[in-house]
């Protein structure tokens, strides 16, 4: 049965759906060597190139729903590539094969914290569609006075430039002095909404981390720029919010020796955050 080829790209790997329509647009794919459109459907055993390139295109039965949380440290950018050389969220996830990580959402370079990423690009595109409203949990960091009256019209809504916005919850989580911890949730990804919400009352961020993401949460033993593959459970409860059949399979072993390669691959991360750190700390190279 043929499918819609960005659908096909994206289930694979290749990028999220939008992504994949835009480089259609764009005539940086082919199909069986002429040049693809919207709108093109195909069947398993036609030939795709991007950019020239040959390009996996496997069966939905041949893919295996791949997800891991990475926690971003601040600093890093969700792009890719960045002309001007800042490290990006990209630079430290495990290589994979036929396909490449798709970010679900974003999060700006000064906001640290959970970031998912998975191998299937339709599970990407689902996700970030504003009708699934999965909850994201913060802890927000504020410098200021925040009243009882301020933080009820949080709760209740304010207008910004997009449009009225408001949080679903809004908990105090400690701090003192001017320097105040708040747990704040909403289900909505606008662009910078939680700092934007806050900065509505003239409130100012000094620290915004994610923690959670619907059901899952930032693991408090990861360290910043770390990963850890999700379990098949926590995958399919994702699939199931994307409205996306059950993955049966996985990646995690679950032999005896299971245990033991999750502490090797524990060992791998630390040394890598540790890696990227004392890169991180040299001067760049200016460029002639």
């Amino acid at each position: 049965m043929s499918e819609k080829l960005q659908k096909v790209l994206a289930r694979a790997g290749h990028g999220s759906r939008r992504e994949m329509e835009a480089w259609i647009a764009a005539g940086r794919i082919s199909i069986d060597g002429e040049i693809a459109s919207l709108g093109d459907r195909i069947e398993a055993d036609v030939k795709i190139r991007i950019d020239g390139r040959a390009v996996s295109i496997k069966s939905e039965e041949d893919l295996i729903c791949r997800v891991i949380a990475y926690h971003k440290p601040e600093g890093e950018i969700c792009s890719r590539k960045d002309p001007e050389g800042r490290p990006t969220v990209f630079e430290r996830l495990p290589k994979t094969r036929d396909s490449r990580w798709v970010a679900v959402g974003r999060l700006d370079i000064n906001t640290s914290g959970l970031l998912l990423f998975t191998s299937d690009g339709e599970l990407a595109n689902r996700l970030m569609h504003p009708s699934n409203e999965v909850e994201r949990e913060y802890a927000v960091r504020t410098f200021g006075e925040v009243s009882d009256a301020c933080i009820q019209r949080l709760r209740t809504g304010v207008t910004l430039e997009d449009g009225p916005a408001s949080f679903d919850k809004v908990k105090a989580a400690g701090g003192e002095g001017m320097n105040k911890w708040w747990h704040v949730s909403l289900a909505e990804g606008r662009n910078r909404e939680v700092r934007r919400l806050w900065e509505s009352q003239e409130v100012q961020v000094s620290r915004l981390i994610r923690i959670r993401y619907g059901m899952i949460e930032l693991p408090k033993s990861l360290p910043r720029g770390g990963w850890v593959e999700l379990t098949m459970e926590q995958v399919n409860y994702l699939r199931k919010t994307a409205g996306l059949k059950e993955e049966t399979r996985t990646v995690l072993g679950t032999d005896k020796h299971s245990v033991a390669r999750s502490k090797v691959k524990g060992s791998k991360i630390r040394r890598a955050v540790r890696k990227h750190k004392a890169v991180a700390s040299k001067p760049a190279r200016k460029r002639t």
